[in-house]
């Protein structure tokens, strides 16, 4: 393990907070982007609720490493930010791939969710989910949907016995 000088320590307990406390943590390369454009990112990311950051990628490393995070080695070269999303991980994925696709100097390195190191592509296809509320909306329709049919079953055996006893009544009335 490497030798930390006494004040980077703070530093690197930090980050590793981060990356044990965050349902998802994003690694970008921003290398490329004007300040304009870093202020609109960050601004985004602060309304969202996410904690966005540039750090050193020796201190990143470490902090993984000790985290029990394996895989983010081959990603720490060059310029390096992390988007830290403690409760939603479908937010940050949808601001940085948004973002991505109108800026094209901003480049996704590699991501983690739930400890576990995603790629680029994985980072893409969290952020085509649908929001949270929207999934949970469709789950209680499908779960909806057969009770819902077995009640249009039942009172189409009971509009029938209706029906039978309606015509019954009127059978007697013309008698």
């Amino acid at each position: 393990m490497a030798v930390i000088r006494p004040e980077k320590v703070a530093k690197v307990a930090e980050i590793q907070e981060l990356l044990s406390n965050s349902k998802c943590t994003i690694l970008v390369d921003f290398c490329g982007l004007t300040v304009a454009q870093d202020t609109e990112l960050r601004r985004k990311m602060r309304e969202a609720g996410v904690h966005y950051n540039v750090v050193k990628n020796t201190l990143l490393r470490i902090a993984a490493e000790q985290a029990g995070i394996e895989g983010l080695e081959p990603s720490l070269e060059k310029n390096t930010a992390i988007a830290v999303s403690p409760e939603d991980p479908v937010a940050v994925a949808k601001i940085v791939c948004e973002f991505a696709k109108e800026n094209k100097e901003l480049k996704v390195k590699v991501g983690v969710l739930d400890g576990k190191v995603i790629g680029a592509d994985e980072i893409k296809a969290l952020a085509s989910l649908p929001p949270k509320e929207v999934l949970i909306a469709k789950m209680l329709g499908s779960m909806n949907a057969p009770i819902s049919g077995f009640v249009n079953v039942l009172q189409g055996t009971i509009r029938n016995v209706v029906y039978a006893l309606e015509a019954v009544r009127k059978q007697k009335e013309s008698a």
